[in-house]
């Protein structure tokens, strides 16, 4: 037992100040993503729109979220990532707030397209500020504790807007307002003077001395990067299904009712909460980047193929177990590789164009599979999947070698 406790200090020994606060934001911010796991249900019981409808609006969430990946890391560069993490928080919220009155289906989707758009701005500035403020040797374990954050908040989310739609839906648009003016607030306060990781600051003029006569990769011009970037979108097309298809499967093939599915689905993020951290902490001095991001690619796809087989409740826990873990060993790495890949004034570049590639996925995944599911059936759908995943740690493991990140995780500083 006192291994176990020591092993859960050690995995959080070293975080800077910098990245516990970042993480509160994060959580705050996220606590408040209550909106779109209930704007399908918003949409059908309110204001009676037809699945088309509710489908295309949806669609505009995607595409919005694509525009503010893009937009995000284009201004970060530019202005710097406190001021578009701030603006980003501080517009989100009369936006939150006049949502209600938009119940049309022209008015609602442009509306989410706007909102999403603004919303997203934040991610890129956020993951550069990550970088910023976390020491270079704990990195990833930076980025896996403001996943953390994000994972808690999502699962406090759904349940709180759960409570406040048994008084109104209005409520869940004001819940996301006021969780945003709280995290703007505690932002400000906390990172308004502050400076990035002395460490930091001092690698990155010794790494622009060394390279100043070598100009920046533009990263969308950056042939490996863009690579890498297509293989993340491939990878979030096949994850996604957890939070698209996944739920109906449940429902369909298991007759699984609400409280079941929300269940499983919170399983995830608890797995996450609880597990990621430890084990970023016990691989990242004995793997490769490359060779974390093949076996975890693997996992993801391992996952996929056993919902083929039907074993019960316990077999689709183990399912989630094996998906979670998959996700925990790919994702916080993939915002280092892409960290690391950029120079010293384009971050918000790269960063942006990484979360592009997923914001990507939001718009074709859930098309995709729930067309593969009524028309071929699930188990079609779980081989696709599993497949596609199981291709993708091969392409993985093939690119990053490529871009030089053949060395131990915790060397990327």
């Amino acid at each position: 037992m006192k291994a176990l406790v020591r092993l859960y200090i050690n995995s959080y020994k070293g975080l800077s100040p910098a990245a516990w606060l970042l993480a509160l934001v994060m959580l705050i911010n996220r606590t408040g993503s209550m909106v779109i796991p209930f704007l399908g249900i918003y949409m059908s019981s309110e204001l009676g729109f037809s699945k088309t409808q509710i489908g295309l609006v949806l669609g505009c969430f995607g595409l919005g979220s694509v525009a503010g990946s893009w937009l995000g890391g284009w201004l970060t560069d530019r202005f710097g990532n406190f001021k578009v993490q701030s603006w980003s928080l501080v517009l989100v919220i009369p936006l939150f707030l006049i949502l209600p009155l938009f119940r049309s289906f022209e008015g609602l989707a442009g509306m989410i397209f706007i909102l999403t758009l603004v919303a997203d701005t934040f991610r890129p500035a956020n993951s550069v500020s990550v970088a910023r403020y976390a020491k270079p040797e704990n990195i990833t374990r930076a980025y896996s504790l403001n996943r953390m954050a994000v994972n808690l908040g999502f699962s406090i989310g759904p349940a709180l807007g759960g409570f406040l739609a048994t008084f109104s839906y209005n409520w869940i648009f004001y819940g996301n307002a006021i969780a945003a003016s709280i995290a703007v607030v505690v932002f400000i306060y906390f990172f308004r003077n502050k400076k990035g990781n002395s460490q930091y600051t001092h690698q990155e003029t010794k790494k622009s001395s060394e390279q100043q006569t070598i100009p920046e990769r533009n990263a969308y011009r950056d042939g490996l990067f863009i690579g890498f970037n297509f293989f993340c979108f491939l990878f979030s097309m096949a994850f996604f299904q957890l939070i698209t298809t996944l739920p109906l499967f449940y429902r369909d093939v298991h007759q699984l009712d609400s409280s079941q599915i929300g269940l499983l689905l919170g399983f995830s993020g608890f797995v996450i909460v609880l597990f990621e951290m430890v084990l970023i902490h016990l691989i990242e001095n004995r793997m490769t980047v490359r060779q974390i991001m093949l076996m975890g690619t693997a996992i993801a796809a391992a996952s996929y193929y056993m919902l083929n087989f039907d074993f019960g409740m316990i077999w689709l826990f183990l399912a989630m177990l094996v998906l979670s873990t998959g996700e925990m060993l790919t994702l916080p790495f993939t915002a280092t590789i892409s960290i690391q890949r950029a120079g010293k004034n384009n971050q918000g570049a790269y960063m942006g164009f990484n979360s592009l590639a997923f914001a990507a996925a939001n718009i074709f995944s859930p098309y995709l599979g729930t067309y593969i599911a009524e028309h071929f059936g699930y188990n079609v759908l779980w081989t696709t999947t599993g497949t596609v995943l199981l291709v993708v740690s091969i392409a993985f493991y093939w690119i990053i070698s490529k871009m030089n990140f053949v060395h131990k995780a915790h060397e990327l500083g």
